[in-house]
């Protein structure tokens, strides 16, 4: 088993009419097809807009949601933050709250950060500025939203 030491949150940067299977499609999909062509998909787990929690790739295998450090990550991520704006449903964030519950208890020592929270401290203040992240996503500060799951 992979030693995981972060719980990564992550956004689709689209609409919420996209289904898990499209990310997927679109991660994994030919390059000729305009999608990325990657082995494995960006997530784990994909929260739809109803709330559904899709499986995208088992937990042992290593999906590619933060360069350099999916060996040691498992990436979730919901469905929507168009434009940067977190516009999760409610049965989004109860779903996300509960899949982190859930992982945390599976392992227990991850931390559970937002993509964007892997970004340079270029100042090193301590802190990853706005102006210091490398995307928004997942378009919530995830770190303090998920303190006490």
């Amino acid at each position: 088993m992979r030693n995981i030491k972060y719980i990564v949150v992550h956004c689709t940067a689209g609409n919420q009419k996209q289904k898990a299977k499209d990310v997927v499609y679109f991660h994994t999909g030919p390059k000729s097809k305009g999608c990325y062509g990657w082995s494995a998909p960006g997530y784990h787990y994909i929260v739809e807009a109803d709330g559904t929690v899709v499986s995208t790739w088992p937990e042992d295998r290593i999906s590619n949601g933060v360069k350099g450090h999916n060996a040691e990550s498992i990436n979730i991520c919901w469905v929507g933050g168009l434009g940067a704006m977190d516009n999760r449903t409610e049965e989004q964030k109860r779903a996300l709250v509960n899949l982190v519950r859930v992982l945390k208890e599976r392992y227990p020592d991850a931390e559970v950060r937002g993509h964007r929270d892997f970004s340079e401290d270029k100042n090193g203040n301590g802190i990853i500025d706005p102006w210091e992240r490398i995307k928004e996503c997942p378009c919530f500060d995830a770190i303090p939203e998920y303190k006490d799951v």
